[in-house]
């Protein structure tokens, strides 16, 4: 999708938004495999010609479309962002929030105002303080900047008062989901003086993260180096970066074969080559899932008879076989199966039955071939033709209409029909209310939200998250909010990702690329 969604790269097995079997027992176990002796000696292993120097070269099938966090969003993108760019909070293996910027944080005792400590002496690469001030300007402007993608993400923030380091949020409700929501993807924080030109910042970033960015090429090419004013500078040991648009799937094999590059996330359809050569391939867990979303208030998806014609009528597992070579699975949820907010008691609602689904668009007074569709989808995708030929089985007719400014329709809901994936949020409320709330960014159909949605969420919010029945209301919330007649989940799966031996381990975190204490070339 554009920077504020980020729909996965299309291509033979994309990787979609949006992908994980995640805080289940193995929240993402990092498969460090040994390098094939025949690339022992290969120059490109990321320690630079005098041994001295430990560069990262990561291609990227996200390369960022914006540098300015607010205009970004919480799509893929945030986690190249996060080079730059330090939060409040970020997430540890076990998909909770732990300090960043802020060392601590705590509520008041009626659960809707939250203190973030920040970490003395810090300072953004321009030389700006981090301080509680900085928090306000990037909370501000992410709820009030034009083309911020994050605005429906903060509804819950009435103001934010800045007292030295102590950012105070106030909250229009208690919501206890805040720490978790404040982290990578929705609050990286740039510097205010930076902020202050937008546009600027967009080609010139400038942030407190663990590197400093030197060069961008748009959409090509960006160099980095450390940041030695990151609050955990002496765990980053890497010294520069040289982040890469991914060119096609099928060549980021072979770069990392030859040393072009020594990281990259990579396709299902590219797992079997790379293991084949040697290189270390690990699952990364995420929040990942793919979806056909339909606009309620446009007809034919105004009867609520076509909207379940075209659940019965959809295979998941077939967009399981074709395009993720083993390492997916199907969900009819925002969530895949394991994590918290999944609900085994709303797993098959809607079975594949395309007799039914024939039988529905009959009692709607429709024929074969009366409705006639137009999938509008920002590229080329597979996922769409799966679509197109699963409707065609029932009656109706699809065509695919590719829209590079796709992004500008689907937010002003002016789509009727369109698909989309992501990578999830951090916050199982978020992405509930991302894509069923009334100013869900992937709800289609605003104002549209089903009934009982809304308070099953505000109970949510008002439950601790360590609380013993925490995963109990988020389980119903998740149940309220599959009510709505918007969305029909296909497929999730996690994410992928190559890397030849200089590479040490990751951290294990859940969607997020941690660069703390990953060492390369043995440095």
């Amino acid at each position: 999708m554009s920077g504020r969604l980020t729909p996965r790269r299309p291509g033979p097995a994309p990787r979609r938004t949006p992908r994980g079997r995640l805080r289940a027992a193995a929240l993402g176990t990092v498969l460090v495999a040994a390098f094939g002796s025949a690339l022992s000696a290969c120059a490109g292993d990321g320690t630079a010609a005098g041994g001295s120097a430990a560069a990262l070269k990561w291609a990227s099938s996200y390369f960022p479309t914006h540098w300015d966090p607010v205009v970004g969003g919480s799509g893929a993108q945030f986690r190249e962002l996060a080079l730059v760019y330090a939060s409040l909070t970020r997430t540890d293996a076990k998909g909770n929030a732990v300090p960043d910027l802020a060392e601590s944080w705590k509520y008041n005792a009626a659960g809707d105002q939250i203190t973030f400590r920040l970490r003395p002496h810090l300072k953004f690469s321009d030389g700006e303080p981090v301080d509680a001030a900085a928090v306000k300007a990037a909370i501000e402007r992410a709820k009030t900047q034009k083309d911020s993608a994050l605005f429906g993400d903060l509804t819950s923030i009435t103001k934010v008062d800045a007292d030295g380091l102590d950012a105070v949020v106030h909250l229009s409700q208690v919501d206890y989901q805040i720490p978790q929501l404040l982290g990578e993807r929705v609050l990286q924080i740039a510097s205010p003086k930076a902020a202050r030109s937008p546009a600027t910042l967009d080609q010139h970033p400038v942030g407190a993260g663990p590197f400093i960015v030197t060069q961008i090429v748009p959409g090509t090419k960006a160099v980095l180096k450390k940041n030695p004013d990151y609050w955990d500078a002496k765990d980053i040991h890497i010294d520069s970066v040289e982040l890469t648009s991914a060119p096609d799937a099928s060549t980021v094999v072979s770069g990392l074969q030859t040393g072009v590059y020594n990281f990259a996330d990579i396709e299902p359809s590219q797992a079997e080559a790379a293991k084949k050569a040697g290189l270390d391939v690990f699952v990364q867990p995420g929040f990942n899932a793919s979806n056909i979303s339909l606009n309620v208030n446009k007809a034919p998806f105004d009867d609520a008879r076509v909207v379940d014609a075209v659940r019965y009528a959809v295979d998941r597992q077939e967009f399981v076989d074709k395009l993720t070579f083993g390492y997916g699975e199907v969900t009819d949820q925002p969530f895949p199966k394991g994590y918290v907010a999944y609900d085994p008691g709303s797993a098959d609602t809607y079975p594949y039955d395309p007799a039914k689904a024939k039988e529905l668009l009959a009692q709607a007074g429709h024929k074969p071939g009366d409705i006639k569709l137009d999938l509008v989808i920002p590229t080329d995708d597979p996922q769409a033709e799966i679509v197109q030929s699963q409707l065609a089985k029932v009656g109706i007719k699809v065509t695919i209409k590719i829209e590079k400014n796709w992004a500008t329709p689907f937010f002003a809901k002016d789509l009727t029909f369109s698909l989309y994936s992501t990578t999830g949020r951090d916050s199982a409320v978020q992405t509930l209310t991302a894509h069923f709330g009334p100013n869900g960014p992937l709800n289609l159909s605003s104002p549209y939200e089903p009934a009982g949605f809304e308070a099953a969420v505000a109970k949510v919010r008002r439950t601790p998250l360590d609380a013993p029945d925490y995963a109990r209301v988020l389980q119903a919330a998740t149940r309220a909010g599959l009510q709505s007649k918007a969305l029909v989940f296909t497929f999730s799966q996690p994410n992928l990702i190559a890397k030849n031996r200089s590479v040490s381990g990751l951290p294990k975190n859940p969607a997020h690329i941690d660069w703390t204490g990953v060492t390369i070339g043995g440095k």
